[in-house]
């Protein structure tokens, strides 16, 4: 059972007086592991997403930036990676949740917050 979000970043880099990049801005894709249905930190697509994007850009780029190391410009959310099992573990516990979702069934949570970035891989 896996799952990754997959962010693309944007993040730029300061250079000494004198110093000149080429490059100054690069942009990353970055793919954080999905915390199991059910344990602490799972809820994270709630708390950061909707209808597929990052809900909070500000949040989202302190995010990236603790993630990179690095001060983020820009991040943007890609998609939810994953396989079967973690998507069936994951809609088994919305289901199970409904209430904390403010949604009547699972697939409306899953739009809610994911809108169509769930690529399920083998």
């Amino acid at each position: 059972m896996r799952a990754e979000y997959v962010f693309s970043v944007r993040f730029g880099v300061e250079t000494a007086s004198g110093v000149n990049a080429d490059p100054r801005t690069f942009e990353t894709v970055v793919e954080v592991r999905a915390d199991p249905p059910g344990e602490d930190g799972w809820m994270f697509f709630r708390d950061a997403l909707w209808r597929g994007e990052v809900n909070d850009e500000r949040y989202a780029r302190e995010l990236a930036s603790e993630w990179l190391s690095v001060p983020a410009e820009s991040v943007s959310f890609r998609e939810l990676r994953t396989d079967e099992e973690y998507l069936d573990a994951l809609k088994d516990e919305i289901s199970d949740s409904l209430d904390r979702f403010n949604a009547d069934a699972v697939d409306e949570a899953l739009t809610k917050y994911l809108g169509s970035s769930i690529h399920v891989r083998p």
